[in-house]
């Protein structure tokens, strides 16, 4: 074998260690080689070069490591962190929030909201809602909202969806039944009002509609979010069997909904919580089950005190551990496999942050301000993104926050890093960039996790941020 060949191999084989070596520092981070380009010098034709593992039909190439393969290939489908579950078995704690819609739709005929930051699931609820009612032979019809959703064009895909079969003026052997008509073939021409939609869906009999409004933040027209509040009181109004439920990112319900007071007594509003550690540890079990994979237990508390209550950081982590694990031959999971993993994660948000801010952090890295930098990112997540000075002080043992954090805070507003804002005689402080908190988070469980593992002397002092709230 020829010397390039030799390290290419060399270099294949060690490519997640090699971007997560514990000797790196925080300025010589690079993506690992199997994210790269292949050098130029590797023969196409060199079993070095890389190839995908499986087939676009999921089926194993012929090249695959038959043992682990397998294992990846399934590793893959359990834990997914950039698409929400919408299998049972996946589906980890959230069983109250679950429990509580379906009693607000079975129950009170109530139209629900549900709200709360990125990344805590709501979407996953949503997909696993929609499994329950179809079960239960509700009509569900799923809507992700965009930036451009208006009223008319999302009620005609409801209409759409609804078989004109449930239509109370049309019998069931009607030639627009046998036809396979829906109640979009009677709407006009002209835009759908709030009113003409109540009307068309009251002729709704022998079924039950639940209609999801995914990604409604997302929507930037006042006029949309109007029209849906106006909906959802003359559904209420008329008794009709159709029912909304609304998910999207928001710090509360207003922000979500266009405040209509005589519409609060039509509605269930539900803010996700954050995951206790219980919840994450099931996560774990559930995905590490279907994978073939076993978490050990610095493992899985290592990914708990990491995730900070967030299933999508959790997931995460889940999914480059095991790879990290697989790429060892290994199906059980150890910590050494969640700090390789907390590397590459820290990899991929740092890609999502502009270059002055990554500059600015590393400054504050070489200063030893770490554990303050995670401290004020831990607030900012727990807190939906405006945290209060208050909320670091439940990451103190004492009842005055430390000078070096007051220093900190005040750095990372001068640098632009943290907004300050007043709202209703509170001062509020929100990070200028969504990715900087989980970036600084994830950093400062990386060191932690290190030092735990080699500890190194150091003059500055370990904090780290309250798990109260996610372990309530």
């Amino acid at each position: 074998m020829s010397l390039i060949n030799t390290l290419a191999l060399w270099l294949t084989k060690g490519r997640r260690n090699g971007a997560v070596s514990g000797n790196h520092t925080f300025e010589d981070r690079a993506p690992s080689p199997s994210r790269e380009s292949t050098p130029r010098s590797i023969s196409a034709t060199s079993s070095s070069f890389p190839r995908f593992r499986a087939t676009a039909g999921d089926q194993l190439g012929s090249l695959a490591e038959s043992a682990y393969a397998r294992t990846r290939m399934k590793l893959l489908e359990s834990f997914t962190p950039a698409q929400p579950v919408s299998d049972r078995r996946r589906f980890a704690g959230r069983l109250d929030t679950l429990t509580a819609i379906i009693r607000a739709i079975e129950e009170q005929r109530l139209h629900v909201v549900v709200y709360g930051e990125r990344g805590l699931g709501k979407t996953s609820v949503m997909h696993v809602l929609t499994q329950a009612a179809r079960d239960a032979r509700y009509l569900v019809i799923y809507v992700s909202c965009g930036a451009d959703s208006n009223f008319d064009e999302v009620f005609r895909t409801v209409a759409a969806h609804i078989p004109m079969l449930f239509h109370g003026a049309v019998g069931p052997t009607s030639p627009d039944v046998e036809k396979g008509k829906t109640l979009a073939d009677t709407l006009p021409k002209s835009p759908i009002s709030p009113r003409v939609a109540s009307d068309i869906l009251a002729k709704i009999v022998g079924t039950r509609v639940v209609v999801v409004l995914d990604e409604f933040d997302r929507s930037a027209s006042d006029a949309f979010r109007q029209n849906v509040a106006e909906l959802i009181k003359n559904l209420s109004d008329r008794l009709v069997r159709v029912q909304l439920v609304i998910a999207g990112v928001a710090g509360n319900l207003t922000e979500l909904l266009e405040h209509i007071p005589s519409i609060q007594r039509n509605i269930f509003a539900l803010q996700v919580p954050w995951m206790s550690a219980a919840e994450i540890h099931q996560l774990i079990h559930n995905g590490g089950t279907l994978a073939g994979l076993t978490f050990d237990k610095d493992a899985g508390d290592a990914i708990v005190f990491a995730a900070h209550g967030s299933p999508y950081l959790a997931t995460l982590l889940c999914h480059h551990a095991g790879l990290s694990a697989l790429d060892k031959t290994r199906t059980r999971v150890n910590k050494s496999d969640v700090l390789a993993s907390i590397g590459i994660a820290v990899l991929e948000f740092q890609g999502r942050i502009p270059a002055r801010v990554r500059t600015l952090i590393k400054t504050y890295v070489d200063q030893q301000k770490m554990p303050y930098l995670g401290m004020v990112a831990g607030a900012s997540l727990l807190s939906n993104g405006a945290f209060r000075k208050v909320d670091l002080l439940e990451s103190t043992v004492s009842s005055n926050i430390p000078g070096p954090l007051e220093d900190v805070l005040a750095e990372l507003i001068k640098a632009e890093l943290l907004v300050e804002t007043t709202v209703k005689d509170a001062r509020l402080y929100r990070f200028s960039e969504d990715g900087i908190a989980p970036y600084l988070w994830l950093l400062s469980r990386e060191s932690a996790l290190r030092d735990a593992i080699s500890p190194q002397p150091s003059a500055t002092p370990r904090l780290s941020f309250s798990q109260e709230k996610i372990q309530s």
